[in-house]
């Protein structure tokens, strides 16, 4: 990280009594903070960005995404210089700090990016009736199919055909539900393992999957091969079951607790995490987070309903409001157990944190269509696995390999610098510019979201950095994605 600018770089003395506290999670934190989170973090200059705090501010410098800590005595010259949006003077103040710095990121696209990552899609068909599917209920808009293995293990080929001695490749297993193709994910599984051992590849490997057909012998399998394992769970009985039915209408929560209980009790090399969609239906997170925790989950994290195959369930603005708030809620009890030496396993805020403290700066919100592709059941390649057959997404097959015409147009048309909004907001290069196949089916709905979570975390990272520095220094204790 960047230095603070403060004269004498001490930790902050601040009683654990005085931090910011969440007793009652679901009602401490109230809709007129988020508010004001919101209304702090709306855009203003699209170079630099301020999180007040007691001791000053947090300043964020949008190139190269550095953090820099303001003590009160400057604060007021940057606090002019980014709420009249005066880019000369801007510049000047960062000059006379030294604090200038070449640009991180140009406008020019990534090309042809080595393959790191394939999703395959091994079984398109599913035995729940998500209401708010993206693969409409598992079958892509197209009729139920599972992949061949000779196709799983040809996408394997392309896979580590060009990864160099040493790299690390990663490949996930989707759908769809993956487990209902159980003897092939097994059967690649294990020629993964093997041609990348040969190759002196590292390869990792995860699955999403629904819980619902998990067996027990499946937990020694993913321990084993140290899998990833990210179980869709939408929150307590009532609100998963609305939310996620067999087909048949029956709720599926009771099975899914059930089945993935050998996987919870097995994780060693394996880690377990819950990947909760949320909807205006529940959003009670810190409920859910506590009660997945008390599970024995690796990790538990959020994610909104942007897009739906069927326009149901999708968030609005006053839904994104309130999980802004559930997600403060969250956040604040994650910083409560850090400070008392206590995990707390909630993704999205350690990602946020790890993600800040690195500087994470990008011109793409992730590695769809770069090194990063999904695979149909037929072997089509597409930008990521969302975009299983859907043309918008399309990027050649594994036969003949990656459309490189399509794939730099693609890169070219999704770089942030050519997004609107994006190239003018503060957070551009932290967001990225959204999920693609959310943005180009329902637009950017979410900003206000996005740049609230991320101006709550700004301020998180400061406290925490002054009070609890050993977190940042141990181990990243996240699950894969």
């Amino acid at each position: 990280m960047s230095p603070d600018l403060v004269t004498e770089d001490k930790a902050v003395e601040k009683p654990q009594d005085q931090l910011p506290a969440a007793p009652a999670l679901a009602s401490a934190l109230t809709a007129t903070l988020a508010q004001r989170i919101v209304a702090a973090s709306r855009p203003g200059h699209r170079d630099a960005h301020l999180v007040e705090d007691a001791q000053g501010a947090q300043l964020l410098l949008v190139n190269g995404s550095r953090l820099f800590h303001l003590p009160p005595e400057l604060l007021n010259e940057f606090r002019i210089a980014i709420d009249s949006d005066d880019s000369q003077l801007l510049d000047e103040l960062i000059d006379s700090y030294g604090l200038q710095a070449a640009p991180y990121i140009d406008d020019a696209p990534l090309n042809s990016p080595p393959m790191h990552a394939l999703s395959l899609a091994i079984a398109q068909k599913c035995n729940l009736g998500c209401t708010y599917c993206y693969a409409q209920q598992g079958e892509f808009g197209g009729k139920a199919k599972s992949m061949e293995l000779q196709t799983a293990m040809q996408a394997v080929d392309v896979l580590l055909a060009q990864a160099a001695p040493g790299a690390k490749v990663n490949l996930a297993f989707m759908g769809g539900e993956p487990l209902s193709n159980r003897a092939v994910l097994r059967s690649v599984t294990e020629y993964a393992s093997e041609q990348a051992a040969q190759r002196n590849v590292r390869c990792h490997f995860s699955i999403t999957t629904n819980g619902t057909l998990v067996q027990p012998e499946d937990a020694d399998f993913f321990e084993q091969h140290g899998f990833a394992v990210t179980v869709s769970l939408d929150g307590p009985a009532a609100q998963h079951n609305r939310l996620r039915a067999f087909k048949g209408g029956k709720g599926s929560f009771d099975q899914i607790v059930e089945r993935i209980a050998p996987l919870l009790e097995r994780q060693r090399q394996m880690q377990v995490s819950a990947r909760v969609t949320v909807t205006p239906f529940n959003l009670n997170l810190p409920q859910t987070l506590d009660m997945f925790i008390d599970m024995g989950f690796h990790s538990v994290g959020f994610s909104p309903l942007l897009r739906a195959s069927n326009g149901q369930a999708e968030m609005g603005a006053e839904d994104m409001a309130e999980m802004l708030q559930g997600m403060i809620a969250c956040g604040l009890a994650f910083e409560q157990h850090v400070m008392q030496g206590k995990r707390y396993p909630f993704m999205n805020m350690q990602n946020a944190l790890r993600e800040l403290q690195r500087g994470t700066h990008r011109p793409y919100p992730c590695g769809a269509g770069a090194g990063y592709f999904g695979v149909s059941a037929d072997g089509d390649l597409s930008a990521c696995h969302r975009f299983v057959g859907d043309e918008q997404g399309g990027m050649g097959s594994l036969d003949k390999g990656v459309d490189r015409s399509k794939q730099a147009i693609w890169l070219s048309q999704r770089h942030v610098h050519q997004q609107q909004p994006c190239n003018d907001c503060w957070a551009r290069y932290l967001c990225g510019g959204g999920c693609h196949h959310e943005v180009l089916a329902r637009g950017r709905h979410a900003c206000d979201y996005i740049r609230g979570w991320l101006h709550y975390t700004i301020g998180a990272h400061q406290r925490l950095s002054h009070l609890t520095p050993d977190w940042f220094a141990g181990p990243a204790d996240e699950a894969h994605a």
